[in-house]
């Protein structure tokens, strides 16, 4: 079984990609009291999660808190489980956005799936979002017939009876 995570207050809460378009890996990342983790996960949940977060943003009155300046990924870039769902909700109480990240376990894996919880708060949210957007606009262009991503060079697009798109 993999470790669970429990963080109620980090101070580096991230995404990223490493490796050239179309072979990036993604991952999400979050540090409190000096304990690093990071999970790798796709780049859709990136930007759902980054989407959502935008629209709870909307939802919530604006608050003047510091926006975290660095949201690189940190060393060391070992991923402890790969994301298999994430969820998010609102406590009130904290005024903090929680994240969820739940394990993916292979088939033939027994046990229960690991956690990680992140407690971030609305500034770390919204550079979250922020972070996201930049992370997808260096992404591959998405062919606007088929919505999957484009090849550098050309694209076999299925919508079109395999001929190639530019």
């Amino acid at each position: 079984m993999s470790a669970s995570f429990d963080f109620v207050a980090p101070d580096h809460f991230t995404a990223g990609a490493i490796g050239p378009p179309g072979q990036r890996v993604f991952y999400l990342q979050s540090r409190e009291k000096g304990t690093l983790v990071t999970l790798k996960s796709e780049k859709e949940q990136v930007r759902a999660l980054a989407q959502y977060l935008a629209g709870l943003l909307d939802k919530l009155p604006a608050v003047g808190a510091v926006t975290p300046k660095n949201l690189s990924l940190l060393e060391p870039l070992d991923a402890v489980w790969i994301v298999a769902s994430i969820a998010v909700g609102y406590d009130e109480a904290r005024d903090r956005i929680l994240v969820v990240a739940n394990e993916l376990l292979e088939d033939e894996e027994g046990g229960d799936a690991a956690s990680a919880r992140f407690l971030i708060s609305r500034a770390q949210a919204a550079a979250f979002v922020k972070q996201a957007d930049v992370l997808m606009k260096a992404s591959r262009p998405i062919c606007p017939w088929c919505n999957q991503p484009k090849d550098p060079g050309s694209h076999a697009c299925p919508r079109s009876n395999g001929h190639v798109v530019h």
